[in-house]
């Protein structure tokens, strides 16, 4: 079977030389191996998102040469998909509204900590004829989940089988007060929809494999192969992020960067001046 992977970029700020690296890998993976590259844009942040952001994302890829295969898809115009996956859930009785806030959950002292960072106290769990006409977001019952499917839950990542261990995450939001979906379901049922054999992606995404996994038992949809690589790093050590400030990929356009010089080095592992790899 042909692989077929994909970029999935947030149009929330311009890419980076991180961005940059991802998209290659994923690329060039696809091409070795006759595949095929999908763009998706995960554009359903109200808050964030930016349509100028999109265009330059095309403008970025274009100028490394990175064409990807049919059309772009957008997660704003998959949002059926979204609402008949968590309808499932929510019949099978597997989610519930959740009213807190994230001050509300930062100031209980019940609440420990995970992967993701403060895990969900379980405030809302249990809660009688809740008035849904409020604002809510949709929670995971991660112990009703978990009781529902057979474990253990494997994945294959670089090549070896890992086990998945959803529970230290606790009850993860799957669908948002502001937003239709979380990027835990939205990302798991756009993979399944497209596809995608082979998710390329960075390590900092590693962990979140763990809830992905538990998502695609619940709804009976395929497991693709993980490959999760390195992160580029900045002079401190610090990995590349949009909050941080990092030089965009358009700054190395205007700056007089020569794309195919720039490509060619990435592909040899070689970063520019400032810029180095993280552990695997």
């Amino acid at each position: 079977m042909q692989p077929v992977t994909r970029f999935a970029p947030s149009p929330t700020g311009r890419l980076h030389l991180g961005h940059a690296y991802s998209a290659l890998l994923a690329h060039d993976f696809a091409r070795a191996r006759d595949g095929a590259f999908l763009l998706r844009i995960e554009d359903i942040d109200p808050g964030r998102a930016r349509a100028e952001h999109v265009d330059a994302i095309f403008g970025d890829l274009i100028w490394l040469g990175l064409e990807w295969d049919g059309e772009v898809t957008y997660q704003s115009e998959r949002l059926p998909l979204y609402a008949d996956a968590l309808e499932r859930l929510r019949a099978a009785g597997l989610v519930y509204p959740c009213f807190c806030t994230r001050a509300d959950i930062a100031a209980s002292a019940s609440a420990p900590h995970g992967p993701g960072g403060a895990v969900y106290p379980g405030t809302c769990r249990g809660l009688a004829g809740p008035d849904l006409s409020l604002p809510h977001a949709w929670r995971l019952d991660m112990a009703a989940a978990l009781a529902s499917v057979a474990t253990p839950l494997a994945w294959i990542g670089n090549g070896v089988e890992v086990i998945a261990e959803p529970a230290a995450f606790g009850d993860v939001v799957l669908a948002r007060k502001d937003a239709p979906a979380s990027y835990h379901l939205a990302v798991t049922v756009d993979d399944a929809a497209q596809g995608v054999t082979d998710i390329v992606r960075g390590r900092d995404l590693f962990a979140a494999t763990h809830v992905h996994r538990l998502l695609q038992a619940l709804l009976g949809l395929p497991v693709p192969v993980y490959h999760h690589h390195a992160l580029l790093t900045d002079a401190q050590g610090r990995r590349l992020a949009k909050r941080h400030g990092a030089p965009a990929i358009a700054d190395l356009r205007t700056g007089g960067a020569d794309p195919a010089e720039l490509v060619a080095s990435l592909r040899r592992g070689e970063l520019p001046t400032g810029y180095s790899l993280g552990d695997a």
